[in-house]
């Protein structure tokens, strides 16, 4: 089992700002695709950071680990 954490509007199109995941999918990308094919979102742009450290798609995942989905922001 994963931890995700969802943050800025990520978190609110989902409805839930943290989820409890499961299985462990191979790498961050089938992570990924399997996120957004359960809960119709893109995460195509979105940075990913596991256990508090920022990844790539390739990176492996593990159980136990958290990870987490930060969509791009603006701001002024």
């Amino acid at each position: 089992m994963i931890r995700l954490l969802f943050f800025a509007h990520l978190g609110e199109q989902i409805g839930e700002r943290e989820v409890m995941w499961p299985h462990v999918p191979e790498t961050v990308k089938k992570l990924k695709d399997e996120v957004e094919e359960r809960y119709g979102v893109s995460l195509g742009r979105v940075m990913t950071a596991v256990n508090e450290e920022y990844v790539r798609d390739e990176a492996p995942l593990h159980a136990g680990d958290t990870v987490a989905f930060i969509p791009p922001v603006s701001g002024g």
